[in-house]
C-alpha cells in the first residue's frame, strides 16, 4: 500500500552565507543515520507483506475499477463480487493474485523503507529536545519518508499495476509472464520515464502517507494521555486495529483520487499526456465520480490491511529491539 503507503528528505545542507553545504551535509546526514534501526525495516517488511498476502485479490478489484474508463477491451462488472467471481471463473486463484508478486515485494519494500526512513527522521528531529513531536512534525516526517520511499518503489507499482490490467478474456494484453519479464520489457521500450510512470501523482500521495501516520500518532497520544500512560506506552492488538482503521479511512477520503490518477498512467491500454490530461479526460467523461471509482473495494482492502500492517509491526519491532 501498497500500500501506503509518497517534500525534500530535510536531511542535506543548505546553501547559506555563512558558510558551503558541504560541511553542514555530512554531519546532518551522520545524525540521521544514528536513528537508523534495521529493527524497523524488518517489522514493516513483515507487517507488508502479511497484509499483501491475504489481501491482494481486492487490490486487483480496485485497480480494474479505478481504471473502467469504457474501453471495450476491459470486461464489464456489476459489483466486487462480480469481478472476483468473473476473474475466478476465467482463470481460478491464479487469476485472483495476478500482478501478487510485485504487489509483495512493493508492499513489503514500501512498508519497510517507509517505517525505516519515518523513524529515523523522527528520531532525528527529537534529538536534544524533551517536548513530544508536533501534528505538523510527524506530517513532514511522514512525507519526507514517502519520498524517499516512493523514489526507490515505484518501478514495482508500475509492473504489479500492468500485470493486473492483463485481462483473461483478451489475449492480445498477455504482454508480460511476471514481473521480471515486466520490468525488462517496461524498461526496452519505454526506458527509465517507463518504469516512473505515475511517480507524480505518486508524489501526491505522499500526502496520504503523512497524513495517515499524523492522524496515528496523534490518535495513539491522544489516547495514551486520556488513559495517563506514557504516550510510547504499549497498547493491545484491538487498540492498535482502532487507531490503524481510523486513521486509514481519514487518509483514504481524503486523498484517494490522486490513486486513480496513478492507475490510470501506468494503465498500458491508454495513453495520456500527463496528469493534467487524465484529470481533465476523466472530469469531461466521468465527472466527479470517475475520480472515486474503486474506492469501495479500496476501503474493504486498506482499512484491514493496514490494521494487519500496523500490528504485526508493533509487536514485531518491539520484540526485536526488546531483543536486542
Amino acid at each position: 500500500m501498497s500500500s501506503a503507503p509518497n517534500h525534500g528528505t530535510g536531511t542535506g545542507g543548505t546553501v547559506t552565507e555563512a558558510g558551503p553545504p558541504a560541511v553542514a551535509a555530512p554531519g546532518r546526514l551522520q545524525q540521521v543515520f544514528s536513528h537508523v534501526k534495521v529493527e524497523n525495516l524488518i517489522a514493516g517488511l513483515s507487517g507488508g507483506v502479511v497484509s499483501t498476502l491475504v489481501l491482494h485479490p481486492l487490490d486487483l478489484v480496485k485497480i480494474r475499477f479505478a481504471v473502467s474508463d469504457g474501453l471495450e477491451l476491459r470486461p464489464q462488472y456489476r459489483g466486487i463480487m462480480h469481478c472476483m467471481k468473473s476473474v475466478w471463473a476465467l482463470e481460478g486463484l491464479r487469476g485472483l493474485y495476478q500482478g501478487a508478486t510485485p504487489n509483495i515485494w512493493g508492499a513489503g519494500a514500501s512498508w519497510g523503507l517507509y517505517f525505516f526512513f519515518y523513524n529515523a527522521i523522527k528520531g532525528y528531529t527529537k534529538e536534544g529536545r524533551d517536548t513530544e513531536l508536533s501534528a505538523g512534525e510527524h506530517l513532514v516526517s511522514a512525507a519526507q519518508a514517502g519520498i524517499l520511499t516512493l523514489s526507490i518503489t515505484n518501478p514495482i507499482w508500475v509492473t504489479k499495476t500492468q500485470l493486473i490490467l492483463q485481462y483473461g478474456s483478451d489475449p492480445t494484453s498477455k504482454q508480460y509472464k511476471g514481473m521480471l519479464d515486466a520490468l525488462v520489457k517496461i524498461y526496452r521500450n519505454e526506458g527509465v520515464p517507463g518504469l516512473y510512470r505515475g511517480f507524480v501523482p505518486g508524489l501526491f500521495g505522499t500526502s496520504h502517507g503523512a497524513l495517515q501516520f499524523m492522524a496515528y500518532e496523534e490518535l495513539k497520544r491522544g489516547y495514551n494521555k486520556h488513559k495517563k500512560v506514557p504516550s510510547e506506552a504499549k497498547l493491545n492488538a484491538l487498540e492498535y486495529i482502532t487507531m490503524a482503521a481510523l486513521s486509514k479511512i481519514f487518509a483514504v477520503a481524503t486523498t484517494y483520487p490522486y490513486q486513480v490518477v496513478r492507475a490510470r498512467l501506468q494503465d498500458q491500454h491508454n495513453t495520456y499526456n500527463g496528469v493534467a490530461d487524465v484529470i481533465a479526460r476523466t472530469w469531461r467523461n466521468e465527472g466527479v465520480t470517475g475520480f472515486y471509482k474503486g474506492i469501495v473495494p479500496n476501503l474493504i482492502r486498506v482499512t484491514p490491511a493496514c490494521c494487519i500492517t500496523f500490528v504485526v509491526y508493533e509487536n514485531v519491532s518491539r520484540f526485536l529491539l526488546g531483543t536486542k
